[in-house]
């Protein structure tokens, strides 16, 4: 399957509203800001966004559901952040600045660089 073309903000929200599924069970848009640090009218603007592509549904109390495609791309995110930021902090970087310098990365890796990083990780750690 071909990876899912779609613009880094995009990501960074479906990544952040899958870890408040993971951590809370729900996600909603205050927790979503939260996360990001982005103020919540940004959260309202992108949640827009994303329902129109359909990545993303709103029930009538403004909880949010990732569609199948929306949580696929969130889990890939989200993997590639989880094993950058370990490799990062097992070469020695603080982890705080492991977790900043992986979401800067995760975005831009080839799928290619990505399976080849995995591969070898997965080796050394």
């Amino acid at each position: 399957m071909l990876p899912l073309k779609i613009q880094k903000a995009s990501e960074d929200y479906l990544e952040a509203m899958l870890m408040m599924k993971e951590k809370y069970g729900y996600i909603r848009s205050v927790d979503v800001a939260g996360q990001l640090g982005v103020t919540k009218p940004s959260v309202s603007y992108a949640t827009k966004r994303l329902r129109e592509n359909g990545y993303i549904t709103m029930d009538p109390v403004g909880l949010i559901t990732l569609t199948d495609s929306g949580r696929e791309i969130a889990e890939r995110i989200y993997e590639r952040h989880k094993l950058l930021t370990a490799l990062l902090i097992h070469l020695g970087v603080s982890p705080e600045t492991a977790r900043e310098d992986a979401c800067k990365i995760e975005h831009d890796l080839s799928a290619e660089t990505f399976d080849a990083l995995r591969k070898s990780v997965e080796k050394i750690l």
